[in-house]
C-alpha cells in the first residue's frame, strides 16, 4: 500500500534533516543529490522546514559558476537544549548542548560514598540546573542519563540493583519532579558506551558487535545488526556475573564477586599488578569501601587501573621500540642478534620492569581472553571492543595479546580492538541519545492545522 501524501513528506522532511544533521548545512541541490527526490520536492520540504523554524539560511555556497550563490540550510541549534549525565557510584557528570550536540557548558561533582540519598540527589540536580545556567540555557528539552544497572525493557526505568547507591534511582524521578517539561530518560552506561564507539569511535563499520566494559567495574554491551539487545528483563551484557576459572568462589545473585568481575574490575587488576611486582600509584581515586556490586574489601577506582595497565603498555613499548631501532641500525645477523641481547638486558632495573610489565599484560590478557572467549562462543559477533578507562589505556597493546588468545581459543574469526573514547564514552553516547531523542519529538509528523481540528472535532 503506497504511502500517504502527508506520511510521505513526512518520511521525506525527516530524512533532510537527518541529512543536515549528519553532514552540516547543505544546497538545496545537495539535498537533491543526497536522497534522491526532484527539485520541487526538495524545494517544497525546505520551505515547509523552515516555515517550522527547524532549518534556517546559515550561508552561501560558492560552487555556482553563473548565477546568485545557492543558500546553505542548517539546523537551527538553538531550536533545543540538552543535557547529557554520566553517573557513578563516587560522582555526577553532565553536559549541556545545543541541538547539533555542540558542548556549551560541562561540569561534575564528586558525590562520596557516606553521603544521604537525599543530599546526594541535591547535589547532582542542582549541577544540572547549575550547568545549564552556565550555559545561557533557560530550558532543557531532553536529559539522558548514563548510570549502572539494570534498565527494565518494559518501563525504561532503571532497576533496584544490589550494590549501587540508593539515590541513582531517586536522581531520576527528583529531575522530572524539578523540570516538568524536560524528557528525562536513563540508560545502562554501557550501552551508551556502545553507542559512543560506533557512531564517533573505534566501532563506525560495524553494525554487528561487542564492547567489553572495562573500568571500575566490568559489563558488555551487544549490538546485532545495528540493534541494542537487551534480554528479557534488560540484563543482557552483565558479564561481571560470569562464572570463570581463578576466582575464590562462584557469583551470586546479589554478588558478582567470584565472576569475571573479581578478575578484570578495577581491584583485580590492581591487585594482579602488585603480584606482577608493579608499583602502584595508590591516588585514591577508587573510594573505599564496598564493592560497587557488594563485594568487600578495597574498592579500586578506575583511573588507577587505568594507570597500571597504561605504564605497563608504555614499558613494553619501549622495549620494542628500543630492539626495532638497534636491529634497523645493523648490517649483519650476528651484529642484529647482539644488539637485540643489549637492548632487552639494558640496566638491571630497566630489565626488571620490562619483564614485569610483560608479565602484567600476558596475565590480564589471559584473563580478558575468558570472557571475551565465553561472548565470541555464544554471539559469534566478529568484533570485541575493550572500552572504558582501562581498555583505552590497553590500547593497540593489549588489545592484540587478547586476540591471539581468542583465536587459540575459539575456531570463530574475532577481530579486537581497543575504544578510543575510554571513560568519555558514556558522555558522549548520553548525549548523542539525547540528540536523538530531541530530534524524533522536534521533526515528527506534523499534520496540517484543519486536520487536527477535523480530530479534534
Amino acid at each position: 500500500m503506497p504511502a500517504s501524501p502527508s506520511t510521505a513528506r513526512a518520511i521525506n522532511d525527516r530524512l533532510a534533516l537527518r541529512l543536515l544533521q549528519q553532514e552540516g548545512p547543505l544546497t538545496a541541490g545537495q539535498l537533491k543529490q543526497l536522497t534522491g527526490l526532484s527539485r520541487p520536492t526538495v524545494a517544497d520540504l525546505v520551505e515547509r522546514l523552515a516555515a517550522a523554524g527547524l532549518i534556517d539560511v546559515v550561508g552561501e555556497s560558492g560552487e555556482q559558476r553563473r548565477g546568485p550563490n545557492a543558500k546553505l540550510y542548517g539546523i537551527v541549534a538553538d531550536q533545543a537544549h540538552l543535557a547529557a549525565l554520566d553517573v557513578r557510584t563516587e560522582g555526577v557528570s553532565v553536559v549541556v548542548a545545543d541541538l547539533l550536540g555542540r558542548v556549551l557548558a560541562e561540569a561534575s561533582v564528586p558525590i562520596g560514598g557516606e553521603t544521604g540519598t537525599g543530599p546526594a540527589v541535591e547535589q547532582a540536580v542542582a549541577l544540572v540546573e547549575r550547568t545549564a545556567k552556565e550555559a545561557g540555557v533557560a530550558g532543557l528539552h531532553t536529559v539522558a542519563i548514563g548510570a549502572p544497572g539494570l534498565i527494565d525493557p518494559a518501563t525504561g526505568e532503571l532497576r533496584d540493583s544490589g550494590g549501587l547507591p540508593a539515590w541513582h534511582r531517586r536522581l531520576v524521578l527528583a529531575l522530572q519532579e524539578r523540570l516538568p517539561e524536560t524528557r528525562v530518560h536513563v540508560e545502562n552506561e554501557t550501552n551508551l558506551a556502545a553507542l559512543a564507539e560506533q557512531r564517533d569511535g573505534v566501532a563506525r563499520d560495524r553494525d554487528t558487535f561487542v564492547l567489553l566494559w572495562l573500568g571500575h567495574g566490568t559489563g558488555a554491551a551487544v549490538i546485532l545488526d545495528g540493534v541494542l539487545r537487551r534480554g528479557a528483563s534488560g540484563g543482557t551484557g552483565e558479564i561481571g556475573f560470569l562464572p570463570v576459572p581463578g576466582t575464590a568462589g562462584l557469583p551470586s545473585a546479589v554478588d558478582c564477586a567470584g565472576g569475571f568481575h573479581s578478575l578484570a574490575g578495577s581491584a583485580g587488576i590492581v591487585r594482579l599488578a602488585e603480584e606482577c611486582g608493579l608499583a602502584v600509584a595508590g591516588d585514591g581515586a577508587g573510594d573505599s569501601g564496598e564493592d560497587a556490586r557488594g563485594g568487600a574489601g578495597l574498592v579500586r577506582g578506575a583511573a588507577e587501573a587505568a594507570d597500571v595497565v597504561r605504564r605497563a603498555v608504555a614499558a613494553a613499548d619501549s622495549a620494542t621500540d628500543r630492539v626495532a631501532e638497534a636491529v634497523a641500525a645493523t648490517d649483519s645477523v650476528r651484529k642484529t642478534v647482539a644488539a637485540t641481547d643489549s637492548v632487552q638486558a639494558g640496566s638491571v632495573p630497566e630489565a626488571v620492569a620490562v619483564r614485569e610489565a610483560s608479565r602484567f599484560l600476558d596475565a590480564f590478557a589471559d584473563r580478558l581472553a575468558v570472557g571475551v572467549a565465553s561472548v565470541v562462543a555464544v554471539l559469534d559477533p566478529g568484533c570485541v571492543v575493550l572500552g572504558g578507562e582501562v581498555g583505552q589505556a590497553g590500547g593497540t597493546e593489549l588489545a592484540a595479546r587478547v586476540e591471539r588468545r581468542v583465536r587459540r581459543m575459539s575456531p570463530l574469526a574475532t577481530e579486537v580492538r581497543a575504544g578510543v573514547l575510554g571513560g568519555e564514552a558514556v558522555l558522549r553516547g548520553a548525549l548523542l541519545t539525547a540528540r536523538d531523542r530531541a530530534q524524533d519529538a522536534l521533526f515528527a509528523p506534523r499534520q496540517p492545522v484543519d486536520q487536527q481540528r477535523r480530530r479534534a472535532d
